[in-house]
C-alpha cells in the first residue's frame, strides 16, 4: 500500500526551512501535540515551543526545534510559519547548554531589572533545543 502524501512548507521570517511532500507531520500546538495526515480537514492553530517532526515516505522522521508560530492546514497543503526552526542535526548543543545555564543564573539572581518573561522564554527555548538534539 502506497502512503498518501501532501505538500508541506516550513518558513521563518528569514527563509524557507523546508518544502516537500510528506506522509505526516507532528507539531507542538498550544493545546498539545498533534499529527497531520493527508486529507486532514483545513484548520489554523498556534504553535508552542517544541519539536516538529517531518515524515517523508518510508524514511526515518526528521526533527526540528521550533519556538512557536502558526500552523495552517489547507486543501492544497500545510504551511507552518515559525519564529525559529533548527534541524536537530544542526543544533549546537554546547551553545544551547550555555544559554540554558545563563538563563538559570539570571532567574536565580532575580535582579530588579530582570525581564523575567524574556529570560523564561530563553530558558524554555534552550531546553527544547537540547531535548530535540538528544532525540536524534
Amino acid at each position: 500500500m502506497q502512503n498518501r502524501s501532501f505538500h508541506l512548507e516550513i518558513r521563518t521570517p528569514e527563509k524557507l526551512i523546508y518544502e516537500g511532500d510528506v506522509t505526516s507531520v507532528n507539531a507542538p500546538g498550544i493545546e498539545g501535540n498533534f499529527q497531520i495526515l493527508a486529507g486532514h480537514i483545513p484548520f489554523l492553530t498556534a504553535l508552542d515551543v517544541g519539536e516538529i517532526r517531518v515524515n517523508e515516505s518510508s524514511d526515518a522522521p526528521r526533527s526540528m526545534a521550533t519556538s512557536g508560530g502558526v500552523f495552517e492546514v489547507l486543501r492544497t497543503g500545510v504551511i507552518a510559519l515559525v519564529e525559529t526552526a533548527e534541524w536537530a542535526s544542526d543544533i549546537d548543543v554546547a551553545r544551547a547548554e550555555s544559554a540554558l545555564e545563563r538563563a538559570k543564573e539570571q532567574l536565580a539572581a532575580d535582579a530588579s531589572d530582570l525581564n523575567r518573561p524574556q529570560v523564561e522564554a530563553a530558558f524554555t527555548r534552550a531546553q527544547n533545543r537540547i531535548k530535540v538534539a538528544s532525540n536524534m
